[in-house]
């Protein structure tokens, strides 16, 4: 099998399921939003197709928009890239100071809203490591994220967006950030959290364990968990496959179009005696 893949969902609450309405929402707004809470959850499910390493897993994000305008404008390149930029923060509304009154690096809504949900994934009950080095493009490690440039004052605030950034390590070795900061163009999207690099067999039991923290219940989105192998061409992608079926269906239907028209009616040829090499005048003598 070169390429497979299967959702886990983790849209969950373990409190009240059975609840609906704004009762319901409000309920989970708070499990998600209170600290002292355990968030965590666990599936289980039975690997269908055997799985070849490595086994990439993204996460999925329903109904969120990061191609919003303002949200996309809300960061500071410079700030990223540069050491000494930290004060260039005019784009970075409303995540531009911290509770101190200094600049927040990185600021923005972007880096703010950073997701923060966790995966912990085990294989017929023995864990397994999950590889986050080289997550994120080179080019954006090596060009848009300063080496030298330090996460600052970064959810110190009173609304904490998502995910917290170790002070200690600079942008560049940031991957998770990287990721998420190359936004997505569509309101459903997947991003790469990190790989597996054991080969997984068809009726392994693999469990994970969800560290659920990321807020998807304030807008009404929805998260999942995509395990997924990739072959020489890359992953599977149903969205290139059914645009090109639908662009040559139509193509085809065009072309059938304009038989059966000239088949109705076919134009009707003109006399090439007409034609000016073939007409005996001053200016085209023969």
């Amino acid at each position: 099998m070169s390429t497979g893949h299967f959702y886990l969902l983790t849209g969950w609450h373990p409190i009240c399921p059975n609840w609906s309405g704004i009762a319901f929402c409000v309920t989970r707004v708070g499990f998600i939003q209170d600290t002292k809470t355990d968030k965590s959850c666990t599936r289980t499910l039975t690997v269908p197709k055997h799985m070849k390493s490595p086994i990439q897993i993204y996460y999925q994000i329903g109904d969120f928009y990061q191609n919003h305008r303002r949200y996309v404008k809300s960061r500071s390149d410079k700030q990223l890239w540069y050491k000494d930029a930290a004060h260039l923060t005019k784009d970075c509304e409303p995540e531009v100071y911290g509770a101190d009154g200094a600049p927040i690096v990185p600021c923005g809504l972007v880096a703010w809203s950073l997701f923060n949900d966790t995966y912990t994934i085990s294989v017929n009950k023995k864990a397994i490591e999950v590889n986050k080095k080289d997550i994120a493009w080179q080019s954006d490690k090596n060009k848009k994220f300063g080496s030298d440039v330090y996460p600052r004052n970064f959810q110190n605030g009173n609304l904490i967006g998502g995910a917290k950034l170790n002070e200690s390590i600079p942008l560049s070795e940031q991957e998770d950030l990287i990721v998420w900061m190359r936004t997505a163009a569509l309101s459903t999207f997947r991003k790469l959290y990190g790989r597996i690099e054991t080969d997984i067999m068809e009726n392994d039991q693999l469990t994970v364990v969800i560290q659920n923290n990321y807020n998807t219940y304030s807008f009404g989105g929805s998260k999942a968990l995509v395990l997924s192998t990739t072959s020489w061409i890359g992953g599977k992608n149903n969205f290139i496959g059914v645009a090109y079926l639908t662009v040559g269906g139509f193509c085809l239907f065009l072309a059938l179009l304009f038989v059966v028209l000239y088949m109705i009616k076919p134009r009707t040829l003109g006399d090439p005696s007409f034609l000016s090499w073939n007409r005996c005048t001053l200016d085209y003598p023969n």
